[in-house]
């Protein structure tokens, strides 16, 4: 440093670059277990391994409260003898499983699961088959008739089931209704005041085009959306090699969209086998109880008899059944996830 004549301090020319540099540069991260840069005081950072845990609590917790407290008070009341005269006395006897082995020694119960299993197996098929379909047909369509169509199938799908039960009753009623004005204009005879639910084989034929006409489009729409994933290049290569359309389908769409088939019909076995307000509502499970499905059949023991202990084991057996069903389809998927 060197002072001028007016007492002013100046810095040599070999200083100034040095306090420059010494302005600019910033001082290096800390380094070391002692150095690291510690949280400010009154904030404690959560542990990287809890966090996850609390964001699903309160999933959790609804999902105990609405489900699993429900569904253990349904086990207990099974193990109980909760009747007509037992609810007047507020007394719930234990019985164990008594009514588990009074209804796998009935005849009417195991006819009750036959026919839920029939129905359920042909829906899924009818409304896979269908679904597939319309999917297809989705992705063939220009951009106006699709448009139109997704829109028909978003209104069907839309419609409150109480609702699509009154329209179908409507359709098929003994004295106005359009089914037998169309068997009446065809030329049949004995379609003046025909009853289409008088025999149990015509009523579950309603219920099933019911239940087929509201689940269709969830299948189409998702196959639709499925086929878009599918790669031009393959449909242009099966083309070349002289592939039908069938062919195609079974070799090329399948096999890209085996999980989505898998997945699609597990689903819909679910909502079928459970499936209560399109039986009931549609005919109260009659003639003669004829129509009743292992949901109908456990509401009417329940609500009609008033055999809630009785009713209460029918529904933790369906339950059990659909959890075999549920074990079935996920070994395919864990099965088909190893392949990979």
């Amino acid at each position: 440093m060197t002072v001028d004549s007016q007492g002013t301090a100046t810095a040599d020319s070999q200083d100034a670059p040095g306090r420059a540099a010494g302005k600019s540069q910033t001082p290096p991260p800390p380094s070391g277990a002692k150095d690291s840069l510690q949280p400010s005081r009154g904030r404690r950072s959560l542990p990287s391994g809890l966090l996850p845990y609390l964001l699903v609590t309160p999933a959790l917790l609804s999902m105990a409260v609405l489900l699993l407290y429900p569904l253990i008070n349904n086990v207990i009341l099974s193990l109980q003898s909760v009747n007509r005269r037992e609810l007047i006395r507020r007394e719930a006897p234990w019985v164990g499983f008594d009514n588990y082995a009074e209804l796998l020694g009935d005849s009417d119960f195991w006819t009750v699961v036959l026919r839920s299993v029939l129905f359920t197996a042909a829906n899924v098929a009818l409304i896979m088959g269908i679904g597939t379909g319309i999917g297809l047909l989705l992705n063939r369509l220009g951009k106006k008739m699709r448009l139109v169509l997704s829109l028909g199938l978003m209104f069907a799908w839309a419609m409150p089931i109480v609702a699509s039960v009154t329209v179908f009753r409507w359709l098929f009623d003994e004295q106005f209704g359009v089914a037998n004005w169309v068997m009446r204009t065809l030329g049949f005879s004995g379609y003046e005041q025909h009853n289409w639910f008088e025999t149990s084989f015509s009523a579950f034929v309603i219920i099933t085009a019911l239940v087929v006409w509201g689940s269709i489009p969830f299948v189409a729409l998702n196959m639709y959306a499925g086929l878009t994933t599918v790669g031009t290049e393959l449909y242009e290569a099966a083309r070349m090699d002289g592939a039908s359309g069938w062919r195609t389908f079974w070799s090329v769409v399948f096999p890209n969209l085996k999980p989505f088939f898998m997945i699609t019909t597990f689903l819909e076995i679910i909502w079928v086998f459970k499936a209560f307000t399109q039986v009931y509502a549609m005919n109260q499970g009659g003639p003669d109880r004829t129509t009743e499905t292992l949901p109908v059949f456990a509401y009417m023991e329940g609500m009609s008899q008033q055999h809630y202990g009785v009713a209460a084991a029918i529904s933790i057996l369906t339950i059990v059944m659909l959890i075999v069903a549920m074990s079935f389809y996920f070994r395919l998927i864990l099965k088909q996830e190893d392949e990979q």
